[in-house]
């Protein structure tokens, strides 16, 4: 019986839609002006992160390598989910419990070292807290949530599927 879905094409799928998604954030940045915060910009790393090694895994005809591929994206999509489940936690705390508004990133990496600036990143800062954009009633981060999710269980899917002797290439 031929497949029609494989694991190399619901690879090729999540590196489109990982891209796509990265599109989309750049589109929001430059076209409509909103601008990103450290949480945001560390989520767009991991969607990167997703999207390259989804995308080696698609290449690739190498079971091995998509086997480690589908668990590498499970732990960076479950990595992203953590860091929007923060920046959501941020959006709801009322506004005098939000953490300090920080300088600009350019300005933070010439005079921080690189250990406070990940800490500031990985904690959000007063911006974090704002909703600039909803569709549906979710913000940006609920919707990365949901993509995160749904590349971690497609990912668990594969990488517990795929095995030497492959009926799910």
């Amino acid at each position: 019986m031929i497949q029609l879905i494989s694991a190399r094409r619901f690879h090729g799928l999540i590196a489109l839609l990982a891209f796509v998604l990265l599109g989309i954030a750049f589109y929001m940045e430059y076209e409509m002006g909103l601008e990103p915060c450290p949480l945001c910009m560390l989520q767009r790393i991991m969607f990167f992160g997703v999207g390259l090694v989804s995308l080696l895994s698609a290449l690739t005809a190498s079971v091995k390598v998509r086997k480690v591929s589908a668990s590498l994206v499970v732990v960076l999509s479950l990595l992203g989910a953590a860091l929007a489940i923060r920046h959501l936690y941020l959006q709801h705390l009322p506004a005098e419990q939000l953490p300090a508004c920080l300088p600009g990133l350019s300005y933070m990496f010439d005079v921080f070292p690189w250990q406070e600036i990940m800490q500031a990143m990985i904690m959000g800062t007063g911006e974090c807290g704002d909703v600039v954009w909803t569709f549906l009633g979710l913000s940006i981060p609920a919707w990365t949530l949901v993509a995160f999710v749904g590349m971690a269980i497609v990912n668990a899917c594969i990488a517990m599927m795929v095995k030497k002797t492959t009926s799910f290439p």
